[in-house]
This record gives structure tokens, C-alpha cells and sequence, in this order.
């Protein structure tokens, strides 16, 4: 049995170097944007950001950091915790969020799980994980974020009523996280129609990721569970 209570769910961490002076700007605003998980949680997750916000939602994996900005851009009074491990993209999203001057975002450079154990109770309004890395080989099934334990911990964290969205274009992905959340008894599936999961959301800003896949002939689900 895959023991899936701990372990990283991301593969590489570093890419290029980054310049000298980006990496002084980076490192500097990491230490204000990113939480402290050696500190106790604030029950209110609100706390965490700079400028005043109603509701708060965490994107699982942001890559490029599209969505996560455009987002930050178009709901200033929705606050946004982004996650990557990925230094190269944390980087250049860190850097895009000290120059648009964004109060309405927190990122977090390491694994999801951590800052979900360290959030209390009902506290997110929703979860974005969009077209993270299926990991299509079946012995590295067991690194797929979508998985009991992981379900677990964010259903504990999100709302009643909050919602959890996911994006793919990898078919065995999709039904993989489909199987998943229809027998957990945290999630109902939102859909009311055959295409309600093959559209996006609206509005949708998109992803690169999301653009390759159509460049190359795939095309994209999108999974909306809500919490019981």
C-alpha cells in the first residue's frame, strides 16, 4: 500500500541560476510574502495579507504564476496564497507581485502539504491546482497530489460550501482525480451537464501549460468539487 502521509509531490526545485540582482529582489520580498510556518497560524488566514481581503483562495502548483497574477489583478478584495517549489517560477512571480504591488498575495516555496497541515480548520474559500505534472509512469503514481490523505487535508481546511477546482489536460489524470473525489464523502461534484467539465470556469485567464497542451492537440478539463 503507498503510504501517502508525507513526501514531496513536486519534482525538480531549481532551474537556471538566478541573476544576481533578481535573486537579491527575490529574496528580500520571499521574506515578506512568504509565511512563517515556525509561528503559530492566524485563525483568520485574512491576517496574512497586507491589504484588507474578504475571502481567500490557494492555488496548488501556480507554474508561470499567469492565473495566480491575473487573478490577484481582477478580485484586489480575494487574497491568494500561491504555492511552488519550483525556485525559477517562484522567482519570477515573486518579482511580478513586488512590481504590480499586489497586497492581495502570499506564495510559499515548498511542499503544499506543509502549509495545509499548518492552516487551521475551515479556513479557504477554495483551491485552484491547475494542470500540475500527472506523473504518467505507474510506478510514480504514488507522487500524484490527488490522493486520500491529501483529500483530507483540504477538505479540513476548506469552508463548507468552498470549492476545489482542478485542470488537466492528461485524460488518465482526470479520471484518476474524478474516481477520487467521487467516493470521497468530503466532495460533491458540481456538475449539472456533459460539458460543464469540458469548458473553464468563467472568467478564465489561463496558463501556459494550458496553451501547450492545445498547441499540441490536447484538450483541457476542468473538475469543480465543492465541500459538504
Amino acid at each position: 500500500m503507498t503510504d501517502h502521509s508525507k513526501g514531496s509531490f513536486f519534482g525538480r526545485r531549481v532551474g537556471k541560476p538566478l541573476r544576481a540582482q533578481r535573486r537579491e529582489v527575490f529574496e528580500i520580498a520571499l521574506q515578506r510574502l512568504q509565511p512563517d510556518l515556525a509561528l503559530p497560524a492566524p485563525q483568520d488566514p485574512r491576517d496574512l495579507f497586507s491589504g484588507e481581503v474578504d475571502t481567500v483562495w490557494m492555488e496548488i502548483g501556480f507554474g508561470g504564476g499567469e492565473h495566480l497574477l491575473h487573478e490577484a489583478q481582477r478580485l484586489p478584495a480575494t487574497g491568494f496564497i500561491g504555492v511552488e517549489p519550483f525556485v525559477s517560477s517562484l522567482a519570477k512571480a515573486v518579482v511580478e507581485i513586488e512590481t504590480q504591488e499586489l497586497a492581495n498575495v502570499r506564495v510559499y516555496g515548498d511542499d503544499a502539504i506543509k502549509l495545509l497541515d499548518w492552516l487551521p480548520d475551515a479556513s479557504l474559500d477554495g483551491i485552484y491546482q491547475l494542470y500540475p505534472d500527472p506523473w504518467p509512469k505507474r510506478r510514480h503514481w504514488k507522487r500524484r497530489f490527488v490522493n486520500p490523505v491529501n483529500l483530507d487535508r483540504m477538505a479540513r481546511v476548506l469552508k463548507p460550501g468552498a470549492l476545489y477546482r482542478f485542470a488537466s489536460d492528461i485524460d488518465t489524470y482526470v479520471d484518476w482525480t474524478l474516481a477520487r473525489l467521487l467516493t470521497h464523502p468530503a466532495f460533491e461534484w458540481t456538475a449539472e451537464g456533459a460539458s460543464d467539465w469540458l469548458v473553464p470556469w468563467q472568467p478564465w485567464s489561463g496558463t501556459r501549460y494550458e496553451a501547450k497542451a492545445y498547441r499540441e492537440g490536447r484538450k483541457g478539463h476542468y473538475l469543480e468539487f465543492r465541500r459538504l
